[in-house]
């Protein structure tokens, strides 16, 4: 089945001119913000010659629709909010993004201390009451899921020594 998908999608591609996938571009940008990663790869759906490309992106970049300093700057706030990822999980995910040292630091940077603290506290204490175990095999669980979501050792350390 899947083969036949991709042989049928290769037959019937549709063919856009360059201000139909500036278009669809903006709106995909306008969306969510995106990095210049995820542009690239969606670009790669409309099979355009590398020039094109290039139009295409400088046009984003141009008109703020693609802006690298400032999606660095969401993705940490947002996943830090949200999923509750450490600095260095962040930094790691930006790096995966291809984003710039200067960015990544920036990002890192505009993360209030406090925020970070508060949601570091909050998320220890939570996993340090939903594990049910001997004390030494909860250390080992709760170290292990706080690095896996990016917090520093010393940090998780630090906890764990006060509790």
């Amino acid at each position: 089945m899947g083969r036949f998908f991709y042989f049928w999608r290769v037959m019937n591609h549709k063919s856009f001119t360059i201000d139909e996938v500036k278009r669809k571009l903006e709106h995909y940008c306008a969306y969510q913000e995106r990095c210049h990663k995820e542009v690239l790869i969606k670009l790669k759906e409309f099979r355009l010659i590398s020039i094109a490309k290039d139009e295409v992106m400088g046009h984003l970049i141009e008109h703020g629709f693609l802006n690298e300093t400032r999606f660095s700057l969401l993705f940490a706030q947002g996943k830090l909010r949200v999923k509750k990822w450490g600095k260095i999980r962040i930094e790691r995910e930006l790096k995966i993004r291809n984003i710039s040292s200067y960015n990544i630091n920036k990002a890192l940077k505009s993360l209030e201390n406090k925020e970070v603290d508060d949601t570091f506290i909050a998320l220890a204490t939570k996993k340090w009451s939903l594990i049910n175990d001997k004390p030494e095999s909860k250390k080992k669980k709760i170290i292990s899921q706080l690095k896996y979501k990016g917090w520093e050792s010393e940090r998780i350390y630090n906890f764990i020594n006060s509790v």
